[in-house]
C-alpha cells in the first residue's frame, strides 16, 4: 500500500535541489519553468541582445558570402578571358589554315594572287601616265628671227598674188540670146 511520508516538507529545499527519485521528464519541465522565469525577469534585455546578436550574425553572413560571390565572378571571369583567347588563336589558326588552302588551290587554278592584281595595277597606272606624257603636244617653242622674217615674207607673197588673180577676166560661158 501506501507508504507515508512522515517528513516535514519544507517548500524552498524542494525546488532548489530535484530529488533523485524524480523523473527526466519532469526535470525538463522544471528547466522550462526557470527559463520563463529568468526571461520574465530579464523580459525585454534578453531578447534585445539575442536580437543585436543574430543581426550582427546576419551581417557577418552577408559579408562573406558576398566576399565569397567576388571571388567567385573574379575566377570565372579570368576563366572566361583565357577560354577566349584560346579560342580566337585557335579560330585565327584555323582561318590562316583555310586562307592558305584556298589560296593553294586558286594558285593551281592558274587564278592571280591579290599581290599580283595589285602589282599589275601599279604597271597599268605608270603605263597610263606614261602615255599621257606622250599624247599631249609639247609647248610651241618661241619663233626664232629668221624664222619670224621667212613667214612674214611667205605671207606677203600670198597677199600680192592673191589681189592679180583677182584682176584677170573671167570668160563668160553663157551665150547671148537675141
Amino acid at each position: 500500500m501506501a507508504k507515508s511520508n512522515n517528513t516535514p516538507r519544507n517548500p524552498s529545499s524542494a525546488s532548489a535541489t530535484p530529488d533523485n527519485s524524480t523523473p527526466p521528464a519532469q526535470h525538463v519541465w522544471l528547466a522550462g519553468l526557470g527559463a520563463m522565469a529568468k526571461a520574465q525577469e530579464q523580459g525585454s534585455k534578453a531578447i534585445e541582445a539575442l536580437l543585436s546578436d543574430g543581426l550582427a550574425f546576419q551581417r557577418k553572413s552577408q559579408a562573406e558570402a558576398q566576399q565569397r560571390l567576388h571571388e567567385a565572378t573574379e575566377r570565372l571571369s579570368h576563366l572566361a578571358s583565357d577560354f577566349g583567347q584560346q579560342a580566337t588563336g585557335r579560330v585565327d589558326k584555323l582561318e590562316h589554315l583555310f586562307e592558305d588552302r584556298v589560296a593553294k588551290a586558286l594558285h593551281r587554278l592558274g587564278m592571280p594572287s591579290l599581290l599580283d592584281i595589285q602589282m599589275l595595277s601599279d604597271r597599268v597606272a605608270q603605263l597610263e601616265s606614261q602615255l599621257a606624257a606622250l599624247k599631249t603636244p609639247p609647248a610651241p617653242a618661241k619663233k626664232t628671227p629668221a624664222k619670224a622674217a621667212a613667214h612674214t615674207t611667205a605671207k606677203t607673197a600670198a597677199q600680192t598674188a592673191a589681189p592679180s588673180a583677182a584682176k584677170t577676166p573671167v570668160k563668160n560661158t553663157r551665150s547671148k540670146s537675141a
